[in-house]
């Protein structure tokens, strides 16, 4: 059963914080793994790829084989129905047009004493975006990495993919081609992450990388994380649905399970002032997981991670809000914007009745690849800026140089770094 907590009773305070807490990641150690694989795959290139992806997804590669070609990538887009490609194709659309906005400006500007400065973007050369497979293939996540890349305006990107016992997903490769990815690997793994990071003879290396995946993933991006660029460790999904008592229980067993479904170690959490509403999900909960397909993970994410807080008002839920900082936060109450003017920490916000999470998931708009465990703290979700990158310039005249030439040398010398006053003295 889910934790039963309120805040008028003796001890919410330690339960509360025990919750915050609670770790939910994978168990056991995979650093040793991980590390053993990169070694592997830095030293043996193809031959290691190829070996780990006919141990672990039951295929056998060559370099003739291991990247998709455009016949195979039109024979399973074929494959997917006139209904779904709709459906995609209005995700990416919206998913476009919303990133668009999101282009950040060159700026440049000259102050007082005659010294220009400013920035300019580009973006990041090659990108290589990891999509999972087996259960965990999803479309919807191609589209949230590659659109914001070609946006931003990346040259090469690429995507990597296992196909457990040549097991494709049409609808990934369809995806793939509709946001215009320009390579696409049958690999996967933490063997993917290295391919993509140091190189092997079938897969250039790139600059950054970016998509969700499992423990052995998320710790191979940790690991390669310096020698390339990495979006963020993404750990376990969460929700976390703020209701007041106008809420339809039946809305809010469904937001709850829709994470909850995710994965067994997924958390779900509701906070409501309504302590009969908090019965009636509760009821809601397991009415809905006796008739779900997923109904074996959801089980397990709500009773092991899954929480119901009463509180007295509402008034307390930001606070609640900002210390679990959700990847996702719905604010199912009447006035959703004066709530969320008071919350400070959450990945991505749905607000009101009628704004399911899982609208976000596809065809909102804003991008599902989001910061989990508090992360939300100090970090954001993908964006447009996370496939560029800002350089700064300086341009000095003599009189500029004359302005603040002195001072900059006086600091130089003062830090023991004789040239560097130098180099500034002689031009003076």
């Amino acid at each position: 059963m889910p934790l039963r907590l309120s805040t008028r009773d003796e001890g919410f305070a330690a339960r509360f914080a025990a919750l915050v807490d609670m770790g939910r990641d994978a168990s056991g150690d995979v650093s040793a793994t991980v590390s053993g694989i990169i070694a592997d795959v830095r030293e043996r290139g193809d031959a290691a790829l190829f070996a780990l992806t006919e141990k672990f997804d039951r295929v056998a590669l060559s370099a003739n084989t291991v990247r998709f070609t455009s016949e195979e990538i039109e024979a399973a887009t074929a494959k997917v129905t006139p209904k779904l490609r709709d459906a995609l194709a209005l995700a990416a659309e919206r998913i476009q047009s919303f990133h668009a906005k999101q282009l950040p400006a060159d700026h440049t500007a000259t102050d007082a004493v005659g010294v220009r400065a400013g920035w300019r973007w580009s973006p990041i050369e090659a990108v290589g975006i990891y999509v999972p497979g087996g259960l965990a293939s999803y479309p919807s996540s191609v589209l949230m990495n590659a659109i914001p890349a070609k946006v931003a305006g990346v040259r090469r990107l690429v995507m990597t993919t296992p196909t457990p016992g040549g097991e494709v997903n049409p609808l990934v490769l369809h995806a793939a081609s509709l946001a215009g990815v320009d390579e696409i690997y049958r690999a996967g793994g933490a063997q993917a992450i290295a391919a993509l990071a140091y190189g092997t003879p079938s897969i250039a290396p790139v600059d950054k990388i970016t998509g969700p995946g499992n423990a052995f993933v998320a710790e191979a991006k940790r690991q390669v994380f310096g020698r390339v660029g990495i979006d963020m460790v993404a750990g376990p999904s969460e929700i976390l649905v703020v209701a007041d008592g106008g809420a339809n229980p039946q809305w809010l067993a469904a937001d709850l399970l829709s994470q909850a479904e995710h994965d067994p170690t997924a958390q779900a959490i509701l906070i409501t002032d309504d302590a009969t509403l908090a019965d009636a999900v509760a009821a809601a909960v397991e009415a809905a997981l006796a008739g779900l397909a997923s109904v074996a993970i959801a089980r397990q994410s709500w009773d092991r991670f899954g929480a119901v807080i009463v509180v007295a008002s509402l008034d307390e839920a930001p606070t609640l809000i900002d210390a679990l900082a959700p990847e996702h936060l719905a604010l199912c109450v009447a006035d959703p914007e004066a709530l969320f003017a008071r919350v400070r920490h959450a990945g991505s916000v749905f607000m009101g009745h009628r704004t399911p999470e899982a609208i976000g998931d596809y065809l909102g708009g804003p991008n599902h690849v989001l910061p989990t465990g508090r992360r939300a703290r100090f970090s954001s979700g993908l964006s447009v800026a996370d496939f560029m990158k800002r350089t700064t310039f300086l341009d000095c005249s003599a009189d500029a140089l004359a302005a603040v030439g002195p001072a900059a040398a006086t600091l130089a010398e003062a830090e023991g770094l004789p040239a560097h006053a130098l180099s500034v003295t002689r031009r003076l």
